[in-house]
């Protein structure tokens, strides 16, 4: 069971399930559409799973904040669904300032939907969520960053250097209203872990990205600069002087995650997920590296005006899944991505 199956994580999940072998219950309505425009639309990326699943993909149109039909859906399947991978959320901060109530819907109350009809349906599946880091607010604003010419920086000597782990406080910090229905959708899950015994486990990823990204101004950082360089599209830097840095993991290395946890599945769990050191950038190294990438130069404009809860620095400490499932490695660094969304969008972001 897939929910967001059209989106860029639920779309590779799919594939990669469907290809194991398993038959995917695919759960999405298109609401990115809604949310970003029409040229955000995952109704393409439908059709793409038909095509390549054939029967071994089942497509369910709807609405996760539809509680009966959550539960009648999870009801059907019953003690089929080996797993389940909740990707399906409304994904940015600007949009859920707008409509606060849509957003804690989908993403608080659409989770709990979905938590309570795997516990009365299929209590022995494996419970995927992929929350975020926005989940910590801006703690990691607090931080002692050092400006460097390119990018901000944590000391060497400091013990999060390396990336920031999952004891980082996600208390007493502001998170705009996108972090804070995903607080309560993290919590649900690990809850029906602890409380109910589900096998449920929360990736707080940092930028998720991959080649089948439908990237918007509002989310999407890197596969957006990489279209609006193909499509001659202005760039508007928000604030920390560009420097703001962000880990990116594709979207293989993460579903490589999804899998190593359901075959060895634990409860409760929460993870710290991203491009870690292996694979990170500031907002004016991504600008560098796929004006290089694509051989366009780009056209840029900067406001100082920072989103609300945009984090100064984020690195993900991966190590705590590291040491539960070893065998785990990134396939991909920045540079890697880049070039492989460019190379798959030639043709979709053309000028």
């Amino acid at each position: 069971m897939v929910t967001g199956s059209c989106g860029l994580i639920g779309f590779e999940s799919a594939s990669h399930f469907g290809g194991l072998g398993l038959t995917v219950a695919g759960v999405d309505n298109d609401m990115r559409a809604s949310f970003f425009g029409p040229e955000a639309s995952t109704a393409a990326s439908r059709r793409r799973l038909e095509t390549r699943l054939g029967s071994g993909y089942e497509h369910h149109d709807r609405d996760i904040r539809d509680r009966e039909a959550m539960l009648r859906l999870f009801e059907r399947y019953g003690s089929e669904v080996e797993l389940v991978v909740h990707t399906a959320a409304q994904p940015s901060h600007d949009w859920a300032a707008r409509e606060p109530f849509t957003d804690f819907d989908i993403n608080a109350v659409g989770t709990l939907n979905l938590l309570e009809a795997a516990r009365l349906h299929a209590p022995e599946a494996v419970f995927v969520f992929t929350s975020t880091n926005k989940v910590y607010g801006d703690t990691p604003n607090t931080l002692p960053y050092v400006e460097l010419e390119r990018r901000w920086e944590l000391p060497d000597e400091h013990p999060w250097h390396g990336g920031i782990d999952e004891t980082m406080s996600i208390d007493t910090s502001l998170h705009s209203l996108f972090g804070a229905s995903k607080v309560a959708a993290d919590v649900l899950v690990q809850e029906y872990g602890r409380y109910f015994g589900l096998r449920t486990a929360c990736f707080r990823g940092g930028t998720l990205t991959g080649p089948n990204h439908a990237a918007a101004e509002l989310h999407g950082f890197l596969a957006y600069v990489v279209r609006c360089a193909m499509t001659r599209t202005p760039y508007t830097i928000f604030g920390y002087g560009g420097k703001q840095v962000r880990d990116a993991i594709h979207s293989s290395d993460l579903i490589a995650c999804f899998e190593a946890f359901f075959r060895a599945p634990r409860v409760a769990e929460v993870y710290n997920i991203g491009g870690g050191r292996h694979s990170n950038v500031s907002v004016l190294e991504a600008i560098d590296l796929v004006q290089e990438v694509t051989g366009e130069e780009m056209t840029t404009a900067y406001t100082d005006s920072n989103r609300i809860g945009d984090h100064i620095w984020w690195i993900s400490d991966n190590g705590r899944f590291a040491s539960h499932y070893p065998d785990w490695h990134q396939a991909y660094d920045v540079r890697a991505i880049a070039a492989e969304l460019y190379e798959r969008n030639r043709e979709h972001w053309a000028p």
